[in-house]
């Protein structure tokens, strides 16, 4: 049956997001690896997840560039009548409540120029189907809100092909008929299509194992291009201390008896945090002692734990729909950068991803480009891969963090990985999480996502001796974007410090407060346009440290004197606000 065509560029909206019709339990994949032509046999576990009362509805199946055989339903082969073929994927038109569907598709890895889904470079096998590849792997629901438990068969010759892996735990292999081999995988815990990985090659690797907070073995493995194992050796302590560190600052353990990465020089992304199987370009893997720099093996660290650390933030909760990419992406990056400020120093790191945030992000949010975290909608979903979406969204989570305070932000998130573990999420159930822990109403501070826009803050700060206060007067306001919409004020936590004429941190109590709530540094949340913070007790005229750990994205306007910056350079407490000032005090020079 031959294909319809349909080229036509569709805009997609987050308005027009329903949940899937139907639910896919489990999918069996089998796969013949064969350079030109490749087998895929697909058999899934289908019901259906709605009032049929209403009228039967058609199960549509995406697809891309593949070749396709036949399909049965509970073993019997579908009439051209019961389905309709197309060049993005077929429907069937009448499917029962509850069936067993079998789908035969050919595809071609080796002229796969792609590089999504199955394809062939280097001599290897590889997979990439974040954020929709694996449509040109076989027919399929191809959405992150579709959620199956998945086995896969591998067959190939091991003489040409010797590494053959999957996502989960190898559960079976031997030998078929024909003398070539098979290896099969299963993968127990339900994910989304695109957290599907194969890699099939003739590999060198290096093994280790991790024993987890609960006593279990974890079986480590990193397959590199052959000569290059000694290199591999700082990636495998960066992903043992991953391990470790997750468990101790968020509670999160290891859920499988294996951990492989897969590092090769021809992928086409950076990394991949398929569910156990991890693929990298091994230019973040590999560090040769001879060569390699400082920058080098802070890059491997980080994106070795970035994609670790999706395993639960990604890949256990992941996304329910690509509107909502911050979720994972945003809450990911945070966790890294965390990860590398306790592996290192926090005041370094904190600097450098405010200096990469300022000179990325901030001209991206003042651009044509500009556009919020969770976007009202897109036409290509692999354009939506932003500074915006990783680092603004981390920026995001940070702000949570300050609000609600380390105890109480780890109780959130045990809660959000508890609460909808093995589901497909939200940005708003997140929020909704938060809120429920902390009591913060956060309905305003979601314009964080659903706004685009760098927030301008003006401070000024006025002394009465007569009082012994000080208040500190913030205006916020947020040029236009090119998307034409109205900026209201953002929901921002902003962390203030008062310095002495010595640089001495001063006891800061805001006018209305308990006298034990003093403390030498206090997060207020400032929600308005303009908004002025009264603070009692101040015995002389101070210098503020304003936005200290640079707590909210924001672009600040203070009109501080030569002496108050030198001040604040050589003595502030707030590691990055002395930097900040040392910065401005040199460009004025």
């Amino acid at each position: 049956m031959e294909a319809e065509n349909n080229n036509a560029v569709v805009e997609k909206f987050l308005k027009d997001y329903k949940e899937p019709d139907y639910k896919i339990d489990t999918v069996d994949l089998e796969f013949d690896l064969d350079k030109e032509t490749t087998k895929v046999k697909s058999t899934m576990k289908i019901k259906s997840d709605y009032d049929r009362a209403e009228g039967v509805r058609p199960l549509k199946l995406d697809g891309d560039e593949l070749d396709f055989v036949s399909i049965a339903i509970d073993g019997k082969l579908l009439d051209e009548k019961e389905y309709k073929l197309e060049k993005d994927g077929l429907t069937l038109l009448n499917p029962p409540a509850e069936f067993t569907l079998t789908i035969n598709n050919n595809i071609h890895p080796e002229k796969n120029t792609a590089l999504e889904g199955l394809y062939v470079s280097g001599g290897n096998f590889c997979t990439q189907c974040e954020p929709e590849g694996f449509r040109r792997i076989t027919y399929y629901p191809d959405h992150p809100d579709v959620m199956a438990k998945f086995t896969t068969l591998i067959k190939a010759d091991k003489g040409e092909l010797p590494v053959l892996l999957s996502n989960g735990n190898p559960i079976e292999e031997g030998k078929l008929e024909d003398g070539r081999d098979y290896v099969k995988w299963e993968d127990p815990f339900p994910k989304p299509s695109y957290l599907f990985a194969l890699v099939g090659g003739d590999l060198g690797h290096i093994e280790d194992k991790f024993i987890t907070m609960s006593g279990r073995e974890v079986k480590l493995g990193i397959y590199v291009e052959k000569g290059k194992e000694s290199q591999a050796s700082f990636a495998m302590e960066a992903l043992k201390n991953s391990m470790k560190w997750d468990e101790e600052k968020w509670g999160r353990e290891y859920d499988l008896d294996l951990f492989n990465i897969v590092a090769v020089s021809d992928f086409n992304q950076g990394a991949m945090e398929n569910k156990g199987l991890n693929i990298f370009n091994d230019k973040y893997i590999l560090a040769d002692p001879k060569t390699a720099t400082d920058l080098d093996y802070e890059r491997i660290e980080a994106v070795i734990g970035h994609e670790y650390f999706h395993n639960w933030s990604g890949d256990r909760v992941t996304v329910k729909n690509w509107f909502n990419l911050s979720l994972k992406e945003g809450l990911t990056v945070f966790r890294d950068q965390d990860f590398s400020s306790d592996m290192r120093s926090r005041s370094v790191k904190r600097i450098d991803d405010v200096k990469a945030l300022r000179t990325k992000q901030f001209p991206e949010d003042a651009g044509p480009l500009a556009a919020p975290v969770l976007p009202e909608s897109f036409i290509e979903m692999n354009n939506f891969y932003t500074m915006t979406v990783y680092e603004k969204g981390s920026e995001i989570i940070g702000m949570t963090k300050s609000l609600l305070g380390e105890e109480t932000f780890r109780k959130a998130t045990d809660e959000y990985f508890s609460r909808y573990d093995g589901q497909a999420v939200t940005i708003d159930e997140w929020l909704d999480t938060i809120q429920d822990v902390s009591k913060i109403d956060l309905t305003q501070f979601k314009r964080w996502y659903t706004q685009a826009g760098t927030p301008n803050v003006q401070a000024v700060g006025k002394y009465d001796a007569k009082t012994k206060t000080y208040e500190v007067k913030l205006k916020q306001n947020t040029k236009p974007t090119p998307d034409g919409s109205p900026k209201e004020a953002f929901f921002m936590p902003m962390t203030i410090g008062l310095l002495d004429s010595k640089g001495n941190d001063m006891n800061l109590l805001l006018d209305g407060e308990g006298k034990d709530s003093s403390s030498t540094s206090k997060t207020v949340i400032f929600n308005q346009e303009e908004q002025t913070f009264k603070f009692v007790g101040v015995n002389e005229p101070p210098v503020m440290s304003l936005n200290r750990g640079f707590t909210a994205p924001i672009i600040l306007d203070v009109k501080y004197t030569d002496a108050e910056r030198a001040l604040l350079m050589a003595k502030d407490s707030d590691s990055f606000n002395r930097w900040e000032a040392g910065q401005q005090y040199a460009k004025k020079i």
